[in-house]
């Protein structure tokens, strides 16, 4: 991503310059943009936004500057893919109204010391009460098997909950799913099952991330 930026680009796109999470105006080819040093996919790169009308300028400009670099044209699923395995939520998926950031594991993003917010109170409350549920990342044993999204999880004959998001970890070889547990369940380690149209396909429990778990990638 750098290197076909920097072929570009009006300006210095190194780290020192151009680090994580920060944004400039810049100047692509000779398309005016905003460029954001984040990324969903768990990599070094850049979120470009440009007016509509210099769309397939943008386009063509970058495609011509990656090609040397094996740049390819990718979508939505492997945006899916790469963000399970970074362990990055969705909202409507694994974040929504019904769950509050301590069982989303997105607690870091509130602030608690600001004076008042909507919600704080419902989670000071939730802060003193604890939480039943965690979202939990889960892998698949068989390397060889998927699932798609909205499948129970279970342990025995006790329904722990249902898969949010699923996909193929193609950096880790298999499945991956996450889904809301039961606190008695949410252990890395822990076996469950994931019923997927009738069969039981044994899962486990993992740690998350499961790629670059530091996140030296984003930062380089």
């Amino acid at each position: 991503a750098r290197e076909t930026l920097r072929r570009v680009c009006d300006i210095d796109v190194s780290n020192q310059a151009f680090p994580y999470m920060t944004a400039k105006r810049i100047i692509i080819g000779d398309v005016p943009a905003i460029a954001l040093r984040i990324s969903y996919v768990g990599e070094l790169g850049w979120e470009i936004y440009a007016p509509i009308e210099y769309g397939m300028r943008l386009w063509d400009v970058l495609g011509e500057a990656g090609e040397p670099h094996g740049l390819i044209a990718a979508g939505t699923a492997a945006f899916e893919s790469l963000r399970l395995e970074k362990g990055y939520r969705l909202w409507g998926n694994d974040i929504h109204t019904e769950f509050n950031p301590y069982e989303a594991g997105t607690e870091f993003a509130v602030k608690m010391n600001k004076s008042d917010f909507i919600g704080k109170s419902s989670l000071q409350a939730t802060q003193a009460n604890g939480i039943s549920r965690k979202l939990s990342c889960i892998t698949l044993n068989d390397s060889d098997r998927v699932v798609m999204g909205k499948e129970p999880i279970m342990s025995g004959d006790r329904v722990l909950g249902y898969v949010t998001s699923a996909n193929y970890g193609h950096s880790i070889g298999r499945g991956i799913a996450y889904g809301y547990l039961l606190n008695s369940h949410a252990t890395p380690g822990t076996s469950v099952d994931i019923v997927y149209f009738g069969e039981r396909l044994r899962s486990t429990v993992a740690h998350e991330p499961l790629y670059d778990p530091k996140g030296y990638k984003l930062r380089i």
